[in-house]
């Protein structure tokens, strides 16, 4: 089980995406912007972040430069990007960005789960190598 940010600001996509993560067993926080994003963040540090790219306030792109840039601490927190853009040049502005994973709408949940999983094996992995 692990505590999963998800940050989208349309609420039925948010409410969809947090009880598929529920139903995986997973504990969930939400946010329905960049900047309640990071402040959710900043407070309860999940295990990992989902986040969408186009919202108010603060945007994805802006939500994960503010992190990256102001709070090296998080930098191992993973974040993926959940967006309706999903040009080719989207994904790599993405990744360059620093996204660890990149995943288009509409949301194929059986691949956001195995995504999610991925990631939180990458961090269990990395935490016996440091140990």
């Amino acid at each position: 089980m692990a505590w999963i940010l998800c940050i989208e600001d349309e609420v039925a996509i948010r409410e969809d995406v947090v009880e598929t993560l529920q139903d995986a067993g997973h504990q969930t926080l939400e946010a329905e912007n960049g900047r309640e994003g990071l402040k959710v963040l900043l407070d309860s540090r999940p295990d990992l972040v989902l986040c969408d790219i186009t919202m108010p306030e603060m945007n994805g792109f802006e939500f994960i430069a503010e992190v990256h840039d102001k709070h090296p601490e998080l930098a191992d927190v993973p974040i993926i990007f959940l967006s309706a853009l999903a040009d080719r040049r989207d994904v790599i502005a993405g990744r360059q960005l620093g996204a660890d994973d990149y995943i288009t709408k509409p949301i194929d949940y059986e691949l956001l789960l195995a995504t999610v999983e991925s990631r939180l094996k990458q961090i269990e992995r990395m935490g016996r190598r440091e140990s």
